[in-house]
């Protein structure tokens, strides 16, 4: 009964903060060149007037350290991110909640595998706090909604 109710509760903040205890990695995916993928991901970014503050080439950090840790296996043809913020989501959500602050900055990655180098997928992390406020979770759930469109985005799937 508790489930239920909170589901329903949950339910009017959106379908992506309902699942998100369950699946805090968003993944989409499709066959396409990485580049292409990667481009659009930062025009999708950037075309909603946020500032890319970080552009991460994790592929490359892997490649240079993998001798260092003990592992020489190639785990992607590439795999880049990008951390940015929204002024205007980013402080909905720490004014509905200043521990919400460790949910900013937003990061996403785009990446292809070494063993399905054709099959391009973009990812982020779910911002959700189980803990939160009806006032926090609403605010998270819009950023998961913006990050959620930017994937989609990028990959042609809205």
């Amino acid at each position: 009964m508790f489930r239920a109710l909170m589901f329903a509760i949950l339910a009017s903040f959106g379908a992506a903060a309902v699942a998100a205890d369950e699946h805090p990695v968003v993944t989409y995916s499709k066959a396409a060149k990485f580049e292409d993928v990667r481009d659009d991901l930062k025009a999708a970014i950037e075309g909603k007037g946020l500032v890319i503050d970080y552009h991460s080439f994790v592929n490359k950090m892997l490649e240079r350290t993998g001798k260092d840790v003990g592992s020489a296996k190639k785990l992607y043809l590439d795999a880049q991110s990008f951390v940015f913020c929204s002024a205007t989501l980013s402080r909905k959500t720490m004014e509905a909640d200043p521990a919400n602050v460790a949910m900013c900055p937003y990061s996403m990655v785009v990446y292809a595998t070494a063993q399905e180098p054709g099959k391009v997928h973009v990812a982020y992390r779910r911002p959700w706090r189980p803990d939160g406020s009806a006032a926090s979770k609403a605010a998270l759930a819009e950023v998961d909604s913006l990050l959620d469109s930017l994937a989609r985005e990028a990959l042609g799937l809205k």
